[in-house]
């Protein structure tokens, strides 16, 4: 496994561009309603984030909705904290916090405290991180149309079994950048890395993978 270096995992200052800081100073000067009003423009994305990460023994008990639902109430009374000094873009920051509440979801119905040691990363202490099967299949369903149950079934196997191969942040970018749109900034924000260093490990991570495709004859598109 790749070694990162400390130049690339040294976190970037925050600076809002203009875009971000006029959305911020709209959310400071609406308040909870801004903030609302952000939220359910975002909600598919959020949802799908939830729906890649959340453990799939806990599907049937846990409600995608109750999550976000108790990510944004959290989010409302961290608001002025936020607005005060924000720490990061404010997608990216409403989508941590959810990210918080799958975890603490994933460490009440699991009992965390026995946590696997090969699992403790960069990544997955922040929020679970997303599925191979789950992205596989979502990659796979992408490129395939409903009639090619078959061929969709073989391409997501060999999926599955090459996203295992990579490393944590690089199957957690590939999941930022293609399903949850998070811009490279934005996933760079996200994973504490330089945004350099963010591109990089997409573009290698996307290489592997259409490689791997690469006798399907199906490539995945760049985001």
């Amino acid at each position: 496994m790749a070694e990162i270096s400390k130049e690339e995992i040294i976190k970037e200052t925050f600076v809002p561009d203009q875009a971000e800081q006029e959305l911020i100073s709209a959310i400071a000067e609406k308040g909870e309603d801004g903030l609302a009003e952000f939220f359910m423009q975002n909600r598919e994305r959020l949802h799908r984030m939830i729906s890649m990460r959340l453990d799939q023994r806990l599907t049937q008990r846990v409600d995608a909705s109750d999550v976000l639902q108790e990510g944004f109430v959290d989010a409302a009374k961290r608001l002025s904290e936020f607005v005060a000094k924000p720490p990061m873009p404010l997608f990216v920051w409403l989508r941590f916090l959810i990210g918080q509440k799958l975890a603490a979801i994933h460490r009440w119905h699991f009992n965390a405290q026995k946590r696997d040691p090969r699992k403790e990363d960069a990544v997955s202490q922040r929020m679970p991180g997303a599925d191979s099967q789950v992205i596989a299949r979502e990659f796979s369903a992408s490129m395939t149309s409903p009639s090619q149950a078959v061929v969709r079934a073989e391409m997501s196997d060999k999926l599955a079994k090459v996203l295992e191969m990579l490393e944590p942040m690089d199957r957690e970018i590939l999941v930022m950048r293609h399903f949850e749109e998070l811009s490279n900034n934005e996933a760079a924000s996200e994973l504490g890395v330089a945004k350099g260093t963010a591109s990089k490990r997409y573009v290698r991570a996307l290489a592997k993978l259409n490689k791997a495709m690469a006798a399907n004859s199906n490539a995945i598109p760049e985001v």
